[in-house]
């Protein structure tokens, strides 16, 4: 029996190897393939909210994946959460947000969440998902966002260290978190420099989204 294929889709080409690295850590034996659309982004900032030409968009690059024979689908950009629920309520197969995995496990840490993104229009999708999870759940949290913006532009310059070093000085001003996410693949690296803290979880999008995946396709 062949492994599943898993269908990556990128708006940006940042989030190709860690999510690559992460199933080369937890699951090898899935059958992976990118597709990336690096117009995705900047047309979602140049208008400024979700249009429905960009939710069209979604639906035609997930059909051409789906016919290529994926048994799932994952997105790796988290600004566009409407879209991709457009997407999975017409296919029959599983297609995951990249960061609904890791927000269950926050939801499931604490109260008090510190939401990091280096993309700030990814910071309202990813709060208001954040704060539907935790309705339906019945829990009561509190969201601290943080953009860093400087951080985007140091890893498109090529500076990964400057990247991953600003995330991590970021991170550590948000001492009354219980949890602190990651809000992009592409931020994963930095994860390593945060600080090791007894009261404060540190997660990231793209072990947690592998993981949920593995999981879905057990024997």
């Amino acid at each position: 029996m062949k492994s599943p294929r898993i269908a990556l889709i990128h708006a940006t080409p940042l989030a190709v190897e860690p999510i690559t690295n992460a199933f080369r850590c937890l699951w090898p034996e899935a059958r992976i393939t990118n597709l990336l659309e690096d117009s995705l982004a900047p047309d979602l900032a140049a208008a400024g909210q979700l249009q429905p030409e960009m939710i069209e968009r979604f639906q035609t690059l997930s059909r051409y994946v789906h016919g290529c024979g994926a048994d799932a689908i994952l997105f790796t950009c988290s600004a566009f959460g409407p879209a991709i629920e457009a997407v999975a309520s017409t296919l029959p197969i599983p297609v995951l947000k990249p960061n609904e995995a890791m927000l269950d496990a926050a939801l499931a840490v604490g109260h008090t969440i510190g939401l990091l993104a280096t993309f700030e229009p990814s910071i309202p999708a990813l709060r208001t998902e954040l704060e539907i999870m935790a309705t339906a759940q019945e829990r009561a949290i509190h969201i601290v966002p943080v953009a860093i913006p400087d951080a985007l532009i140091a890893i498109q310059q090529g500076n990964a260290a400057l990247h991953d070093q600003l995330i991590a000085n970021a991170a550590t001003t948000l001492t009354q978190c219980d949890v602190l996410v990651l809000g992009q693949f592409s931020m994963a690296s930095a994860a390593r420099l945060i600080p090791a803290r007894p009261d404060c979880k540190v997660l990231t999008s793209p072990d947690s989204a592998v993981q949920r995946l593995k999981d879905l396709f057990k024997p």
